[in-house]
């Protein structure tokens, strides 16, 4: 594989897609980033001090009409006259491309596709399931949350991914591949992936 290969997940919630970014991080031999992109964001920000639950709240919210896009409007802003969370974006941003430009990683989520999509060597990656897998897996990773509450996350990260890209998430335009870990497991799925790098760095 080479050098700064830089692989992104955006998955549906309870469709493994985060056990899939770490299994592939394990087999590239570099890290899998995932909240750490929140606590240095919150640390450029200066807000370093805050749980992560509240970074969390602050990293996802947006203004409640979404119709339009951060993308849309943010050349025309000054930059102390955006709101706290597209500020939060934008170092999110930042730090992810900080990151790509020295080494090797895995994403997972934060528009990691978006905000990387000049790095040459940078493939992208979609993780669903069917209801029942999904229903399955929130008993045993997710504390038996039901599936309304698992769409109710979807829909929060569609909404997010589609206010700050200005594109839509879970558009197959927009990935290399979907993967349905509904069909095998999530091994399987991180050797998928790992194979259909692979085969298009050695073209």
């Amino acid at each position: 594989m080479k050098e700064r290969t830089l692989i992104t997940i955006s998955r549906q919630y309870g469709s493994g897609g985060k056990e899939i970014a770490e299994l592939l991080a394990k087999k590239m031999e570099t890290r899998c980033y995932d909240r750490q992109i929140l606590y240095l964001a919150a640390e450029k920000l200066g807000d370093s001090d805050m749980d992560m639950d509240t970074i969390l709240d602050m990293s996802y919210k947006m203004p409640d009409n979404t119709m339009g896009s951060f993308m849309e409007g943010v050349n025309s802003l000054g930059y102390e006259s955006i709101p706290s969370y597209n500020k939060m974006y934008r170092e999110q941003a930042k730090v992810i491309r900080r990151i790509a430009e020295k080494e090797s990683a895995v994403f997972l989520g934060r528009c990691a596709d978006v905000v990387l999509k000049e790095f040459p060597e940078c493939y992208n990656f979609f993780i669903y399931a069917d209801e029942e897998f999904r229903r399955e897996r929130a008993k045993e990773f997710y504390g038996n949350k039901s599936i309304k509450e698992l769409e109710k996350e979807n829909k929060t990260r569609e909404r997010y991914y589609n206010y700050y890209t200005g594109q839509k998430w879970g558009d197959p335009l927009n990935y290399d591949l979907m993967i349905n870990t509904s069909r095998f497991s999530v091994q399987k799925a991180a050797d998928l992936i790992w194979d259909y790098v692979t085969s298009c760095q050695s073209e």
